[in-house]
């Protein structure tokens, strides 16, 4: 007996398909015999994998009988279907060794192919008393039991396959979001040690092309540490935390967003903007958060739109709700890409100058919803417009 052979994933496929021992009680009340098996079955072993048992023939998944004492052997070695209805009449099996053995004189086993075509094992049932099995609709029966078996067998590899596959891919994932966590939380020193030291340039009365330069790299050193929250915003969202919105009466909303513009005209001065903003009174808003969406807005049209048309930004009270809108001249979305656009690491793959890892715009949704608010986009030849919109006092909508 060669036991290196491990049937365990064999016998644990059968066992927890559920229908199974449906299909063997089946066999048992159709023909009257009192045990049924599925078999596991090799050139050197015969293993149960299920069974159903009314006579107390003794075998429960994992038994063994020796594999050349079984019918179940010929049925491999000569891939065929044995059908027995009594063995003191049959001309072939009247005298052979098994039925002695194992002292049955119904009997029937059928092979198990997976789909590939290889062979899994058998079908069989067998009985103390004679039985009427030889007839067309018992053998299909079995037959058709043995195909549903054989399927359920290769349905099972692919699930349990899938899984591990998913398995994997999510120990991946969350060690891709460890990585990027610890890798934006580190790149904060590095980014506030530059913005110190343009700082101190910026005393030192520099001569315009130094002017210039300086300017130039606090632009990058601005997008790299939007870059950087962003990041962590998305690591945090990943890790089961939505991003936290700090609501707040803010009198000075205003001044947040026109300063975001102030950094984006100095570090872009090419750049035209027509700008409307007009928030009298109180927005009940987190204001840091309002302003981080509103520049990953204008970051998103300085990098895509046309360079020699404006930008347009409008910030207004509207019905008793704050709107807040940017929009670009360009090339415009496609409508299919539009529907992705506030997914994260998605970039349109018709927009070479995309650049960047696509977490802004989903960052800035995530802001709208913890604002009880709308994140929308439309484009067309003309203009490619963002806008967001959500109540003025986010606490009457949230109690309404």
């Amino acid at each position: 007996m060669n036991v290196s052979e491990d049937f365990s994933e064999d016998i644990e496929s059968i066992g927890i398909n559920k229908i199974v021992p449906t299909l063997l009680e089946t066999a048992l009340l159709a023909t009257g015999m009192g045990f049924a098996a599925v078999a596991r079955v090799t050139e050197s072993r015969w293993v149960t994998c299920q069974a159903v048992d009314n006579i107390s023939f003794g075998l429960s998944p994992g038994d063994e009988l020796p594999v050349e004492t079984t019918l179940c052997h010929e049925v491999r070695q000569f891939d065929q279907e044995i059908v027995i209805d009594d063995v003191e009449g049959d001309p072939v099996y009247r005298d052979h060794h098994c039925p002695v053995r194992y002292q049955f004189r119904s009997y029937i086993s059928l092979p198990i192919y997976r789909a590939d075509g290889s062979f899994f094992g058998t079908i069989c049932a067998i009985d103390p008393e004679p039985r009427s099995l030889k007839r067309d609709a018992v053998v299909s029966m079995f037959r058709l039991f043995a195909r549903l078996i054989g399927e359920s067998l290769d349905t099972e590899a692919v699930l349990a396959q899938n899984r591990d596959d998913l398995k994997r891919e999510r120990n991946l994932a969350d060690v891709q979001e460890k990585f990027i966590a610890i890798l934006a939380h580190d790149l904060r020193n590095p980014i506030s040690a530059l913005s110190a030291g343009f700082r101190l340039l910026e005393r030192d009365e520099p001569n315009p092309r130094s002017s210039q330069l300086i300017g130039l790299m606090k632009g990058s050193v601005q997008r790299m540490s939007l870059l950087i929250e962003n990041l962590l915003d998305q690591a945090r969202s990943r890790d089961g935390g939505a991003i936290i919105i700090e609501h707040n009466p803010e009198t000075t909303l205003e001044a947040a967003l026109r300063q975001i513009l102030s950094e984006f005209q100095a570090t872009a001065p090419e750049r035209i903007m027509d700008i409307e903003i007009d928030i009298p009174g109180t927005v009940y808003c987190d204001s840091a958060r309002i302003a981080q969406l509103f520049s990953n807005l204008v970051s998103n049209a300085v990098t895509h739109g046309t360079s020699n048309q404006p930008i347009v930004v409008r910030a207004v009270i509207q019905d008793d709700d704050f709107v807040l809108s940017v929009a670009n001249s360009g090339t415009p979305i496609a409508g299919e890409q539009i529907e992705t656009l506030f997914m994260p690491y998605e970039r349109g793959a018709d927009r070479p100058s995309r650049e960047g890892l696509g977490l802004g715009l989903f960052i800035a949704s995530e802001i709208a919803k913890g604002h009880d608010g709308t994140l929308d986009a439309s484009s067309d030849d003309r203009m490619t417009v963002f806008t967001f919109r959500m109540p003025r006092d986010a606490r009457v909508r949230q109690t309404g």
